[in-house]
């Protein structure tokens, strides 16, 4: 798999990596020192955030270093803090995520909502009662984290220009995730999207701020012009589209050995992704929808949903929509005369969006 997603990074990228965790440990440190004058409980919420940090895949700090280092840019201290700051805005929309759908666990441990509804649990509250201090806690620790990133790109020691062209694509980035989550919440409520709906919340929701933001950024910083600037966007769109589809498919066909994640998750949830919006357009749809969505969704009809889902063909055309995105990022990436080892990871990195099993 590709280094940016999965591998270890090449040569000195991985002691750009290691600054990036350094400078995130300084920050934590901070705050949850300042934290402490605030009272017991307000430092463990800031602890708890630092944990939510920590692990991952790294891809957004990954590829605003990668791009920066491309074009040679000369600051590498403001590269790691701008890739910090991408890393912060990752783990609090995760943790908004989380309070949306409901989930207390992430990577397999209690995130910030499970760890503060046990304690309020530990304490006598009620079920309920936890459950709202717990997500109350998510809330406002996703809340301080995309404040944080806005002040680690408003302190970058950069020229007036870049600085203010890295501080508006921040606010895009957290403009279209709000509205691209908006939007995925209000697929539940009933409403039946169209495959175009669908891809434009994923555009919003995830490639803006996981691809083509940190790329972006990087030839933000490295001083690149405009038109190469523009151009990595359009990159990482497609990068961010095939990323996504590629994980609900594995949401629905993945091996859980594999991916950490159950393949009924999203089937008992009533996730309105791409396979289902065309698995829906086929009159054998009709046969199983009942049981999508259903809370109690068990084994054996999760089955039949993705005998329906094959049949109709959907499966293959979303096989076939990851590998045209793909096919486009690389397009964009030779067309784009950029340095040759970043057109080389680039292309790399389209390859294993398409490929990964995880």
């Amino acid at each position: 798999m590709t280094s940016l997603l999965l591998g270890a990074p090449p040569g000195h990228a991985t002691d750009d990596l290691a600054a990036v965790d350094e400078h995130l440990e300084t920050f934590f440190t901070r705050a949850i020192a300042r934290a402490g004058a605030h009272g017991d409980a307000y430092r463990r919420l800031w602890s708890a955030t630092r944990d939510a940090a920590q692990g991952g895949k790294r891809v957004r700090p990954r590829l605003v270093l990668a791009v920066h280092r491309a074009f040679e840019g000369d600051d590498p201290a403001s590269a790691v803090a701008t890739a910090a700051a991408f890393e912060l805005l990752h783990t609090a929309f995760l943790m908004h995520d989380d309070v949306i759908d409901h989930d207390d666990v992430r990577r397999g441990i209690p995130n910030v909502t499970g760890r503060f509804a046990a304690e309020a649990a530990g304490r006598g509250a009620s079920a309920a009662r936890a459950r709202e201090y717990g997500e109350a806690s998510a809330i406002l620790a996703g809340d301080l984290l995309i404040s944080a990133a806005h002040r680690m790109i408003a302190g970058l020691d950069v020229p007036f220009a870049r600085r203010e062209a890295l501080l508006e694509l921040v606010d895009e980035c957290v403009f279209l995730a709000a509205a691209g989550e908006h939007a995925d919440v209000r697929f539940t409520l009933g409403e039946t999207p169209s495959a175009g709906d669908i891809v434009s919340m994923i555009e919003n929701k995830t490639a803006s701020y996981s691809f083509s933001g940190p790329l972006r950024a990087g030839a933000i910083l490295a001083g690149a012009s405009p038109d190469t600037v523009d151009g990595l966007g359009e990159v990482g769109a497609h990068l961010g589209v095939a990323f996504q589809l590629r994980d609900d498919v594995l949401g629905v066909y993945g091996e859980r050995e594999v991916t950490g994640k159950t393949t009924i998750g999203d089937l008992r949830e009533g996730k309105e992704t791409l396979l289902i919006a065309f698995a829906r357009a086929d009159a054998s749809w009709a046969a199983v929808s009942g049981r999508f969505g259903r809370p109690d969704l068990d084994e054996a009809d999760a089955e039949l949903l993705r005998a329906v889902i094959t049949s109709s063909g959907a499966h293959d055309r979303v096989e076939a929509l990851i590998s045209g995105r793909c096919r486009s990022a690389i397009d964009l990436v030779e067309r784009a005369g950029l340095p040759p080892a970043l057109a080389d990871e680039l292309t790399e990195v389209a390859r294993g969006c398409g490929e990964r099993d995880r």
